[in-house]
Parts: C-alpha cells; sequence; structure tokens
C-alpha cells in the first residue's frame, strides 16, 4: 500500500495496555502514512491502568511501528500525558529520533504551534478564567499548580483529578467541561500570541477558527484512540481531521522489516545511527 506523505501527524489517547484501546486500528493507520514529524501528544501508553498480565502483542507492535518509524528517518515526539507517569523521567531527553517532553512549539510556514497534552488544566478548585490568566505567565507555573493539587490529592488520599475521567462520568456536564477546557486553552494560547493551539486529553476531536478581541488562533483536538479513532494530519500548509471510521484503510500487511525485528532490535538501530552521526567529522 502506497503511504500517504505529510509533514506532521498527531496522535493522543491510545492508552495502551488497557482494553479500549483500538491497537490494530491504530497500527494500520500508522502503516499508511509517511510523516516527516509523528507527535504523540499524550496518554500513549496508560500507566494508570496498566496491568502486567494485559498487554498483548497488537499493542506492542503499535510501540514497535512507532520506534521503526524514528529508525527510519521520522522525527517522534512523545509529549507526555496525565497517564504517561513513568516516562515524565524523560522529560527534555532524547533517543535517537525520538524526542520527550512536556510541551512543543514548532514555527511551520510563519505560523507559531503549540503543542501540549492538556492535563495542565485539570485543576477544579480554579475558575477556567483563572487558570488562563495563571497561564498568561508561563506554561511551567501551570505545571507546577497543577503537581501541587495533585500532591494535595494525595495527601488527602484521594485520587488524582482527570478531567478526561470525569467527562465520562458525568455526562450531563460533559458539555460544560469540555466548553471550559476549550474557551481556557483558547485564551491561553490567544496571551501567548500562538497561531495554532493543538491537544488532546479530552477525547473530543475538533477544529476550529477562533476570533476573539484579544486576538485569534486555530484550535485542534486530536482526539483519541479508544472511541472517535482520530488523528491530525498537517500538509500542504493546513491542517485536516483524519476519522479511521470514516477514512478506513484497505487490508494491509505489516511491514515486513517489522515483522522481524523485535522492540530491542530496532531501539539499538537507533542508538546506532546516533553512535554514527556523532563520530562524524564536524561539518560532514
Amino acid at each position: 500500500m502506497k503511504k500517504r506523505k505529510l509533514e506532521i501527524a498527531v496522535i493522543s489517547d491510545v492508552h495502551l495496555g488497557t482494553y479500549d484501546t483500538y491497537a490494530d486500528e491504530l497500527l494500520a493507520y500508522l502503516c499508511s502514512i509517511q510523516p516527516k514529524i509523528l507527535i504523540l501528544n499524550g496518554d500513549i501508553v496508560d500507566i494508570w491502568q496498566f496491568k502486567k498480565s494485559y498487554f498483548p502483542t497488537s499493542h506492542l507492535n503499535v510501540i514497535k511501528k512507532i520506534v521503526s518509524m524514528a529508525s527510519k528517518g521520522t522525527e517522534v515526539h512523545y509529549i507526555m500525558g496525565n497517564h504517561d507517569e513513568a516516562p515524565k523521567t524523560l522529560a527534555n531527553i532524547s533517543l535517537g529520533n525520538i524526542q520527550f517532553s512536556r510541551k512543543l512549539v514548532l514555527t511551520l510556514h510563519g505560523k507559531k504551534m503549540w503543542f501540549f497534552h492538556g492535563d495542565v488544566f485539570d485543576i477544579p478548585w480554579i475558575n477556567g478564567r483563572w487558570v488562563a490568566q495563571f497561564g498568561s505567565l508561563g506554561f511551567g507555573f501551570l505545571i507546577t499548580v497543577n503537581k501541587l493539587n495533585n500532591w494535595f490529592l494525595k495527601r488527602l488520599r484521594k485520587e488524582k483529578y482527570s478531567l478526561s475521567k470525569k467527562i465520562k462520568k458525568d455526562e450531563k456536564k460533559s458539555e460544560r467541561y469540555i466548553s471550559n477546557f476549550e474557551e481556557t486553552v483558547i485564551d491561553v494560547a490567544i496571551q501567548n500570541r500562538y497561531d495554532h493551539v493543538i491537544c488532546g486529553h479530552i477525547h473530543t476531536p475538533k477544529k476550529e477558527h477562533i476570533e476573539k478581541r484579544g486576538g485569534r488562533v486555530t484550535y485542534l483536538n486530536s482526539g483519541d484512540w479508544v472511541e472517535n479513532l482520530t488523528a491530525l494530519e498537517y500538509s500542504l500548509k493546513r491542517w485536516k481531521m483524519y476519522h479511521y471510521k470514516n477514512d478506513k484503510l484497505s487490508p494491509f500487511f505489516m511491514d515486513e522489516a517489522l515483522k522481524e525485528m523485535n522492540l530491542n532490535q530496532l531501539i539499538a538501530s537507533i542508538e546506532l545511527k546516533e553512535e554514527q552521526k556523532r563520530m562524524l567529522p564536524p561539518g560532514a
């Protein structure tokens, strides 16, 4: 099957390691594209619900495919989400073409794009407008406030607050939660003069151009791979929402090279390429 060439592909909220994820469908999608940049925008592996007894081959194949893409030249950015607790220690660390972080800012064709997962706004005791005001002080400040919130919850022996989980539990209030989340993200993006803001977290795919008194921004949410099976694609200076259910792929066979390699071999191939780069003389 011929691969579609993209500048950027964004996926989020895959939740590998749970019964909810559509791993085979996601693998089919990843095998159908050839992006220059792949952004994993949080909650790819679900550490919260992870069970040693449940991590099927189909889930492992998704990880192998991502590593394989990195080994073949795709620049992979793994942005941490609230369910990615273990990899947070890897923030700002890179493994060959795979880079870990809490946020990413790219400038493409003169447009400033802000990528982050969205859990930083899981602060239930602060009004959305106040969160937006805090956001103008800096993303790092919001992360600190969120950590303090979860620290207090832990001391009180309460479960960490999760906006996405709250939305699922209380459908009557879900529209209000989603609206507040989107408004906060949009306000923070406009205050920081981003042209595009790209997030996930609430499992609600969306693309919308917003104009307000303070400025304008394009709000994008990549959705998820447990309910909506969606991704964001950037090509020819425009963003498009990909829906697996509407844009189903024809039958495919897993990359032959991927069948033959185990995960350790794939990682080793990335490390080898990185070592070869370091050995090249300056200016080569």
